[in-house]
């Protein structure tokens, strides 16, 4: 069934507010076999009246997010009511809801909040547990003499969309689906490059007949996403386990800091962390974590050279001797960082992200991670030629990527 979101708000358009409904719906109805062919955002304005009747023979399930509040400019419950011809009708539980909502909160009664009560006729109310504004759904058809889709009509703010569409919409969806065998996995793919996992993978993948395959690129990391019927799903998933082996950090939507604290605690081992060009990202990223609290010892941001002598006791000859941004400092922050913090590892960083400050020999985006354990200290030389906020993305993800293949590699 084909299936369209239009998200109403100028200030979407304006850029005031992030789209968070595409994402959310979109993973939602895929199980029940639905994916969204078309997503149109659009402004309080009589732009809503077009686009729905422009959808309207487009689609089999039309959502519709946005505009239904008291003021002025929420007006999306009268714009759909009016192209399907149908009358808004006030209901008397809706109403008396939001009095003794507003009385129990303290909060005045104005004229234009007994608008959020109105339905369109033969509409089946949403309840909204978590707002004022109910959503409602419209049959498809609900008018014989205009064809229309499903249409669902949801809140704005995502707190109470999200909620209202797991509990209400999502049982009316698997009544009106039919039965899907197609299935989707994803695998994230951590040390390859885009181009470089679709030579390993693609042709092979996508000489199984049925199969879909498609790439997401985001900074130190790949998604890998195939869909298909269940037989061809396993097909592609020995290719990809077998291109990319240990490069798969996981199937399952995480983070990798979230899988290294997983493998941490799983061993119960600890990590420290010595920053220096990454200026306390690792550390932040990891304790993000719920959990992480179990597996993190300490961190140390050493961002100057003189902080790197008196926190970490680098030795000032090894600085002068090869700079801060070098292979002997950065095994020195670890080694130093571990004794200090008694852990099983620690991750150090040095490197130099811009837009100034390189040379011929170390050029802007030059950085080194080391990784101190029991039985080594490893250093690696990374380019990441790139803005300052991508360079220490790129930066975590290689010091995560290098403590995740250790871990493994000695289990």
């Amino acid at each position: 069934m084909r299936v369209a979101l239009i998200n109403t708000g100028t200030e979407l358009l304006l850029g005031d507010v992030q789209d968070a409904h595409l994402a959310f719906i979109a993973r939602e109805i895929f199980p029940v076999g639905l994916r969204t062919e078309e997503r149109r955002t659009v402004p309080d304005t009589e732009a809503i009246r077009h686009t729905l009747t422009e959808l309207f023979p487009r689609c089999e399930i039309l959502f519709v997010t946005g505009g239904l509040g008291p003021t002025g400019d929420d007006i999306t419950r009268e714009m759909v009511a009016d192209v399907l011809g149908l009358e808004l009708c006030q209901d008397p539980q809706l109403l008396s809801s939001l009095q003794q909502r507003l009385q129990t909160r303290g909060i005045k009664w104005g004229s234009g909040i007994a608008r959020q009560a109105d339905v369109p006729a033969g509409a089946q109310v949403l309840p909204n547990e978590n707002g004022s504004a109910p959503g409602f759904y419209l049959k498809a058809n609900i008018n014989p003499r205009i064809p229309s889709p499903h249409v669902f009509v949801l809140p704005g703010p995502p707190r109470e969309l999200q909620p209202m569409f797991r509990k209400y919409v999502m049982p009316i969806l698997r009544s009106i689906v039919p039965n899907s065998a197609i299935e989707q996995r994803v695998y994230k793919i951590s040390g390859m490059g885009e181009s470089n996992v679709e030579q390993a993978i693609g042709e092979k993948v996508l000489a199984i007949p049925g199969i879909e395959l498609g790439y997401c690129a985001r900074p130190g990391e790949v998604d890998v996403r195939i869909i298909g019927n269940p037989e061809a799903i396993q097909q592609a998933d020995v290719i990809i386990r077998s291109a990319l082996g240990r490069s798969i950090f996981s199937t399952v939507d995480e983070t990798l800091e979230e899988v290294v604290v997983k493998l941490l605690r799983n061993r119960n081992q600890t990590l420290a962390i010595a920053e220096s060009c990454t200026g306390g990202l690792i550390a932040n990223r990891i304790t993000n974590v719920p959990g992480a609290s179990s597996v993190f010892l300490a961190g140390y941001v050493c961002y100057a050279d003189q902080a790197k002598i008196d926190m970490l006791d680098v030795d000032p000859k090894l600085i002068r001797a090869h700079g801060a941004v070098s292979e002997p400092v950065a095994r020195s922050l670890a080694e130093h960082a571990r004794a200090c913090a008694g852990s099983n590892y620690v991750l150090a960083t040095t490197g130099i992200a811009g837009p100034t400050g390189g040379s011929a020999e170390k050029p802007v985006g030059t950085v080194y991670v080391a990784l101190a354990s029991p039985d080594e200290t490893i250093a690696k030389k990374f380019f990441f030629p790139t803005d300052r906020e991508t360079f220490k993305q790129l930066t975590a993800q290689a010091a995560f990527d290098l403590l995740r293949r250790k871990i493994l590699a000695t289990t």
